[in-house]
């Protein structure tokens, strides 16, 4: 907790979409809450409707990260809730997407995830009985077409974050992996969902992504899939993974503002 006795938060990928929308949530329920990002000035703005501090980081640098946590934690040597949520999309599929951008997306979406729990690892030890949210996405359960450098990130995430959670379990720490589907944000838009009169309902809003990650971290749950419904994909995914690939293969190829929202 802070010298306040206000529970500490430690949120990623925080300057807009799940980060921002939970940032907000928290504060609303009485926690203070340190923001990290690349954008400043998104931070800020967010910052002044929260009351939350805010630090400059890129995940995907893992000394970046580590100098980042060493700040935070002299300011608040207990860390209740860590929020790994930062990450960002990739354009098009293996065969095309440049090697910087593949290598771009697998540093933050799955390796910031790593760098952030180890660096922030002895502030949630502090705190007793802390907890670690992981915003994966829908797209680490199956296969996204067009799209396999962002599902490859988010399933070495997924991996991650189940594992981690058998580690944590000894120590206190509680591991929350979150699934997302098409979330509408700044960056995944979700256009063509959006067009789409009969798709339309199933893109959703950060403000409800974070009510549901604030009332899964209130119930001790292990993993959510949000909405409910799409646990079928990776339930097929799992049972019929030839199959699944076959569909893939005979659909349109995808793109990016049909990615799953990741935060």
């Amino acid at each position: 907790m802070s010298s306040t006795g206000q529970r500490v938060a430690v949120i990623t990928g925080a300057s807009s979409g799940i980060g921002a929308a939970l940032a907000h949530t928290l504060a609303g329920r009485g926690w203070h809450c340190v923001l990290l990002a690349r954008r400043v000035d998104r931070l800020e703005q967010v910052a002044a409707e929260t009351g939350a501090e805010i630090e400059a980081c890129d995940v995907s640098n893992r000394e970046d990260v580590d100098w980042v946590a060493a700040r935070v934690l002299k300011r608040h040597p207990a860390i209740d809730l860590l929020v790994n949520n930062a990450g960002i999309p990739a354009h098009g599929s293996f065969l095309i997407a440049s090697p910087e951008r593949i290598e771009q997306v697998t540093r933050t979406n799955y390796l910031g995830s790593v760098w952030c729990l180890r660096a922030f690892l002895p502030g949630l030890e502090r705190a007793g009985s802390a907890h670690v949210v992981n915003v994966a996405s829908i797209a680490g359960t199956t296969v996204v077409p067009d799209a396999g450098p962002y599902s490859a990130s988010k399933h070495a995430q997924l991996a991650f974050s189940r594992a981690l959670r058998a580690e944590l379990k000894p120590r206190g720490i509680s591991v929350l992996t979150v699934n997302p589907g098409p979330v509408a944000t700044e960056g995944f838009p979700q256009t063509r969902l959006i067009r789409r009169r009969s798709m339309r309902w199933t893109v959703l809003t950060p403000e409800q992504i974070a009510v549901r990650i604030v009332r899964a971290v209130g119930r001790g749950r292990a993993e959510i899939v949000i909405p409910r419904w799409m646990r079928i994909a990776g339930i097929a995914a799992a049972l019929f993974p030839a199959t699944m690939t076959r569909l893939v293969a005979r659909g349109d190829p995808g793109r990016d503002d049909e990615i799953p929202e990741d935060g």
